[in-house]
């Protein structure tokens, strides 16, 4: 984990920030959702990648990235919750209280 962020904290960084940036404009974002099946199988397919990291099931190069992968994923939920509790916060603030 530390070569990780020692090679490829610009990288993380990036993946945080992007995350930041996408959770503010996600809040004025008004889309259809994401349906429910495929939220069960995204949610599945995360258990089983985050599962092959922690057993070492992929050696190698490709094991590297998907840990690579999983924590740029993860830093960019995290900036995405950041930006978007954010954005939630400035602009509550402006509303005049009823």
């Amino acid at each position: 984990m530390t070569a990780l962020t020692t090679f490829f904290w610009g990288w993380l960084l990036a993946a945080l920030l992007l995350g930041f940036g996408m959770g503010w404009i996600a809040v004025v974002h008004r889309a259809k959702g994401v349906p429910r099946l495929w939220m069960r199988w995204l949610a599945v397919l995360a258990v089983a990648l985050v599962a092959a990291s922690f057993a070492h099931i992929v050696p190698g190069r490709f094991g590297y990235w998907l840990d690579l992968l999983l924590v740029m994923f993860a830093l960019y939920l995290v900036g995405c919750a950041i930006g978007s509790w954010l954005r939630d916060w400035v602009v509550s603030r402006g509303k005049p209280a009823s």
